[in-house]
């Protein structure tokens, strides 16, 4: 009997790596043997995100890639926008199957059968049933692994998804997370990130309730204590969540790395009472201004929306010249896309697409801007890196804890390894080149 044959394909974020990751083990655990999405297997699971506009196009492309590998194979989707838009995904020509947010970890349950079907099927809960914690994390995709930590958001901001996507907030328990660090450290991984929704709030629906059993400090210290972890580094969390004492502890601690990513989403304090932020600018001036204080070698990037509705001219400088001081050192900018079902998409102060377009462009510079001043900073400094695991043109890329990106000619015996090394210029690609502070031994 030939043993099927599965492949994956993930939109999105790190939240979604993990649980593709977790999705793929349960294929793995009936017979199942993943191949890579452009060879050709039985079934392909295409976990899909609804963050963006351009996230919801892709997912057709993507469909049609494994069409043209297999045209007879089954094709699935979960995830994000398999929850908030089943049925228009399940049009979509070549979809057999679509799950949604509490369907897709029991995904081999609906396998009976892998004949094309006329129309998609759809399983999807309401999302108020997704009231439930489901683990995750990734192992064998990266060289880091994502440990899902939390999930589902309670927070209502005007231009957001996600809790429609995934539900309310709810955690793992912590001696669930402990015991997953411990066996992603077991199998050789060097770094774990953590990852949710809204990490944040960790310890929120632990034991099935409301209540906060535990903190993220809790998390993060008890994490910290865990043997055989090199590195530990915390995914974005909100900047009102992101307290001082937990700021000081990883600036202290053995295997929690000095790197943030913080969203703010706008510099406008009027933008951010539109959009329903639990915070004004000043607040997160205050959070940049700890973390530098504490660790001045800290990386910190940041979120930002541009677009947004009532982001008038005035306002969107403001934003720029807010950044432009601030001390962090990267962008992810966003361009505002109307999405069904938020308050956002019926507000007046529309920003035409030709004007966000610009906005975005301007962010995107200055982010080049503040990732070359923040490796600058860097050079002659001491650090640690870890390899990653792909040979691209030649070279093989690694970051260090703080997040600077280098690069060295590729040698495989360096996959996965970490070295103490030295910066030492920056090349023409903007990646730092560095040379190693003793011989190559992994630490």
């Amino acid at each position: 009997m030939n043993t099927k044959k599965v492949a994956f394909y993930t939109l999105g974020c790190k939240l979604n790596f993990s649980e593709t990751s977790t999705i793929a083990r349960s294929f793995k655990d009936e017979g199942f043997e993943r191949v890579e999405f452009s060879e050709a297997a039985d079934i392909y699971v295409i976990n899909t995100c609804s963050v963006t506009e351009n996230a919801d196009k892709r997912f057709k492309t993507i469909v049609k890639q494994a069409q043209k590998v297999n045209e007879d194979a089954f094709v699935i989707a979960v995830g994000c926008y398999a929850q908030l838009k089943p049925e228009e995904l399940a049009d979509v020509e070549g979809v057999d199957l679509v799950l949604g947010a509490t369907e897709k970890f029991k995904i081999t349950d609906y396998l009976n059968d892998l004949s094309k079907n006329e129309m998609g099927e759809v399983h999807s809960c309401e999302i108020d049933e997704a009231d439930f914690y489901v683990g995750a994390y990734s192992i064998g995709d990266r060289t880091r692994a994502f440990l899902k930590v939390q999930d589902g958001c309670d927070y209502k901001c005007t231009y957001c998804t996600i809790p429609l996507a995934r539900g309310i907030s709810r955690s793992d328990k912590l001696e669930n997370v402990l015991t997953n660090a411990a066996e992603i450290s077991a199998k050789g991984i060097k770094e774990i990130v953590l990852t949710g929704v809204n990490i944040g709030d960790y310890g929120k629906g632990e034991f099935g309730n409301k209540k906060h059993e535990h903190t993220f400090l809790d998390l993060v210290k008890a994490l910290d204590k865990v043997d055989g972890i090199e590195r530990l580094r915390i995914s974005s969390i909100e900047p009102n969540l992101l307290k001082n004492e937990t700021i000081d502890f990883v600036a202290q601690s053995k295997t929690f790395v000095p790197h943030f990513h913080i969203p703010l989403q706008s510099g406008s304090d009027e933008l951010l009472k539109l959009m329903k932020r639990r915070y004004m600018s000043g607040l997160y001036t205050d959070r940049v201004a700890q973390i530098k204080k504490v660790m001045p070698n800290a990386c910190i990037g940041v979120d930002v929306i541009v677009g947004f509705p009532g982001e008038t001219e005035e306002r969107f400088l403001e934003t720029y010249n807010y950044l432009n001081e601030l001390d962090i050192s990267y962008l992810h900018v966003f361009t505002y896309s109307e999405r069904d079902n938020t308050p956002a998409a019926e507000m007046e102060g529309v920003v035409s697409n030709k004007v966000r377009k610009k906005r975005s462009k301007m962010l995107r510079g200055l982010s080049a801007k503040k990732r070359r001043a923040f490796y600058e900073s860097q050079l002659g400094s001491n650090c640690t890196v870890l390899f990653e695991g792909e040979n691209k043109e030649g070279y093989i890329h690694g970051f260090t804890e703080n997040y600077v990106k280098v690069k060295a000619p590729w040698d495989p015996a360096l996959v996965n390894t970490l070295h103490q090394i030295k910066l030492t210029s920056i090349d023409e690609d903007g990646i730092v080149r560095f040379e190693f502070a003793a011989e190559k031994v992994a630490l």
